[in-house]
This record gives structure tokens, C-alpha cells and sequence, in this order.
């Protein structure tokens, strides 16, 4: 039997009982397939705020990085809800995992179940067929962007939007490779009609692309990706997203 270790999260909220579901099911999927799974539970976010003073140790960070995969429940609630900057927040657990850990793409599957298309809030003919990824990139943007900050006054606080080419291609290579196994669509979302950070983002998708002549690629700016995400869900095959969250 082969052995693997699991970094376990539970984190807050409804994330220990999402988590302790989910351990059931991969310890039953896994003993199917001749695996054994070896257990690590950590503390994060609010949790470990309240253990440590801070959302995510070196500790745990170090036991993540050592471990075969991470399950992950939710952090973060209305107990540690603050917008002081000298405030430990759960998010920074959230965060942290990703920049330590290097998770620079969050993928994201979207497919209509036919047998609950009639709950939801669209129209059931629109949502009808829809089978989508979104490829989302995660380490650059306003959330790792420097300097940020406040000014010494306090009256005036700043984010910088910023994206490197690598950052870019690495993401937008996992789009591509999915995209090749699947409809062979690639729609490229960004608002490159204002924000140089999104002018780069475009250069680059359409460099990658070059490697890529048997995938369909398209450019939509994120205003016009969010209206036909509601009208047309059904047209979209795989989505990478550069997200101007500043701006949309």
C-alpha cells in the first residue's frame, strides 16, 4: 500500500465540518485504490489567531510545505472581522499558504447538473450545458503588489496592481494544456483597455498562445466576461483570469 500524508486545515466557520466529510470520503476513495492516507490536523486562521496570535505559524507553513497535499476548510468570521492593519486577520493564513506554497493557479470547475438546473437563479435553458474552468492566477495583483500601505498620516493608503511575464505564462500554460484536453477554447479575461498591468497580461497570453495553434484563443474584457457569464454561461470552455479586482 502506498502512503501519503495530508496537511488537514479545518480552519473556521463551516470548515471543520466541510473538512471532516471530506476526510471520510478520500480515506473511502483511497483505500479503494491501495492507498493509505496519514493525517496531519494544524490550526489556521481564526483558529490558529486565537492559539498563536497571528492566522499562520512557521510551523504549520513548514508542515504544509512537507506534506503530500493540503486540505484546506474556510477561515475567517464575523469574531475576527477588523480592518486594522495591526490586527492579525484570518485571511493572512489564506494568503501566506499561497505565497509559501507557491499556488499560483486556482482552478475552479463550473458544470450545470442537470438534475438541479431547475434551482438555479438563472433560467434553466441558460444554464443548460455549461461546463467551464476558470484559471484563476493568485500570486500577482493588488493582494502581493509592493509598496502598499499606508501614507505616515494615515489619509491616504495605496495598493500597487503589478504582473510579471512569468507570472503570466505559468498561468496561462495551465489554461492551455486544460483547454487542449477539453473544448479547445481558451478566453483570455482582462481590462487591457486601461490598465497597463492587463496590456502585459495580454502580450503574454498571446505569445503562449503561439504554442498552442490547435486551441481556439479569444480576449474579453472582464466587464463584458461578467454579463456573459449571466446570459450565455454555456459558450465558455476554459477561462484565465487576470483580476483587476480594483477595477471590476
Amino acid at each position: 500500500m502506498r502512503e501519503v500524508s495530508v496537511a488537514l486545515l479545518p480552519g473556521d466557520g463551516i470548515g471543520p465540518e466541510v473538512v471532516a466529510v471530506a476526510r471520510e470520503l478520500v480515506d473511502a476513495v483511497a483505500a479503494d485504490h491501495g492507498v493509505g492516507v496519514h493525517w496531519q490536523e494544524h490550526l489556521v486562521g481564526g483558529a490558529s489567531i486565537d492559539a498563536h496570535g497571528t492566522a499562520l505559524t512557521d510551523e504549520v507553513l513548514a508542515a504544509c510545505a512537507g506534506s503530500d497535499a493540503v486540505l484546506l476548510g474556510a477561515v475567517g468570521g464575523p469574531r475576527w472581522d477588523t480592518t486594522d492593519p495591526a490586527k492579525p486577520r484570518p485571511e493572512q493564513g489564506l494568503l501566506g499558504l499561497r505565497a509559501g506554497l507557491g499556488l499560483y493557479a486556482n482552478l475552479r470547475p463550473v458544470r450545470a447538473v442537470p438534475s438541479l438546473s431547475a434551482a438555479s437563479p438563472l433560467r434553466e435553458e441558460i444554464v443548460r450545458g455549461t461546463d467551464m474552468v476558470v484559471v484563476r492566477e493568485l500570486l500577482g495583483d493588488v493582494y502581493f503588489g509592493e509598496p502598499r500601505g499606508f501614507d505616515p498620516d494615515g489619509n491616504r493608503a495605496f495598493n500597487t496592481m503589478t504582473y510579471s511575464v512569468p507570472e503570466v505564462t505559468r498561468v496561462t500554460k495551465i489554461a492551455f494544456e486544460m483547454a487542449r484536453k477539453r473544448r479547445k477554447l481558451v478566453t483570455s479575461v482582462d481590462k487591457a483597455n486601461v490598465l497597463e498591468a492587463s496590456q502585459l497580461w495580454r502580450r503574454v497570453v498571446i505569445e503562449v498562445a503561439k504554442a498552442y495553434p490547435d486551441v481556439k484563443l479569444e480576449h474579453q474584457y472582464v466587464d463584458s466576461c461578467a454579463m456573459d457569464l449571466i446570459k450565455k454561461p454555456a459558450r465558455f470552455d476554459v477561462v484565465v483570469e487576470f483580476l483587476p479586482r480594483a477595477s471590476a
